[in-house]
């Protein structure tokens, strides 16, 4: 937002809409409801904490989308800037931008009814939302003039759209640039036998972290922990299977700022991200990975398609598998020869402020 009000300056005011930080009902965030900066104003939206499940998600969209009606209803605007990664918040831009007949820029961050496809059970709860998801997708992407996706893999879902296409994907946070040092990672305490393996973030059933960190926990003891930290609507699956298998090398951790993480980070032996076996993964991007390669520590990662192509091409000092295969992890966590590596290249290449500049550029192109 400061890199697009920068570049706005002297042409537009920006108004932006979006949540009280609400990711999990077990970490809160202090923020302001309001702020006026220069430009733009924010505005918070207290939404219902949730646990990521459907239902909890469903209500807490349906507050906000109200509230943003409700707010914008007497302005006049020339452009709308929806960032979406399940569809409603595209849908929400849409709304807004037809009844003002402006220009819709997206910035899409997921493919919501791929992943639908995958997590909804066969039934008719499916076979009723389904049709309607695919509405509202047809009607709010015909209508956009932009479309960023944050994701390469996504390309071949929207062929055919007469949107104008960029492909900036998240970047790397300013926070995390000085990380990328290997004395960053001396950290961690000398009499530690067991090499520590970090994940932090959401877990949910996109993350799939019950369906490989149990069984790989249990074939590692003795060689190696895993430290989790996050929360999310699978979190209760992780437990489970940890109890199920009488796991005790995984200790999981309570969601934590980022200058916290950064420590945590810095500590560890080994950075992990993972996402389920669904096929509409094979598409996306994790954000993750830029924030987990800017340290020099070793990245495994369970993923496959777009996301494994990146990481293979742009990621040194990668152990890369196939996502819940057990077998494949342990494999090649076993062959893999301990190093630590700053990633220079990558981070100088993808740095979010580079990624805004550009981005903000073709954003203010359709107010001129």
């Amino acid at each position: 937002m400061e890199e697009l009000s920068k570049q706005a300056t002297g042409r537009a005011s920006i108004d932006v809409f979006t949540t009280l930080p609400n990711r999990y009902a077990s970490f809160e965030v202090e923020a302001a409801r309001f702020e006026e900066r220069g430009n733009y104003c924010i505005t918070r939206i207290a939404i219902p904490t949730h646990k990521s499940g459907m239902k909890d998600q469903i209500l807490s969209f349906k507050k906000y989308y109200s509230e943003v009606r409700r707010l914008v209803r007497n302005k006049h605007y020339d452009l709308v800037v929806a960032s979406s990664s399940r569809l409603f918040t595209a849908f929400l831009g849409y709304k807004l931008a037809k009844r003002h007949k402006i220009p819709l820029y997206l910035d899409i961050r997921d493919i919501f009814y791929d992943t639908l496809q995958d997590v909804l059970p066969t039934g008719i709860v499916k076979r009723i939302v389904m049709p309607l998801i695919k509405r509202v997708e047809k009607k709010t992407f015909n209508y956009a003039s932009h479309i960023n996706l944050i994701s390469e893999g996504f390309k071949p879902y929207f062929e055919g759209l007469s949107a104008n296409f960029s492909y900036f994907p998240n970047g790397i946070d300013e926070i995390f640039m000085h990380a990328n040092r290997v004395e960053m990672t001396t950290k961690r305490m000398k009499s530690e036998n067991l090499k520590n393996i970090v994940y932090a973030g959401n877990i949910g059933e996109g993350q799939g972290l019950h369906k490989i960190i149990p069984q790989a926990a249990k074939e590692l003891e003795g060689r190696f922990k895993f430290t989790v930290i996050g929360d999310g609507g699978a979190k209760q699956k992780l437990i489970e299977g940890l109890t199920d298998l009488k796991v005790n090398n995984v200790e999981l951790r309570s969601p934590m700022n980022r200058d916290e993480l950064i420590d945590v980070y810095s500590g560890s032996d080994f950075l992990f991200v993972h996402l389920n076996d669904f096929k509409a993964f094979e598409k996306v991007l994790p954000s993750r990975l830029f924030e987990l390669a800017t340290f020099p520590l070793p990245i495994i990662a369970g993923v496959r398609g777009f996301a494994a192509k990146f990481a293979d091409e742009n990621i040194d000092n990668l152990i890369l598998f196939e996502p819940c295969n057990v077998r494949d992890f342990v494999e090649k966590l076993s062959l893999y020869r301990y190093r630590r590596l700053a990633r220079e290249t990558f981070v100088n290449k993808f740095t979010r402020k580079k990624m805004n500049q550009q981005m903000a550029s073709t954003i203010l192109a359709y107010i001129d």
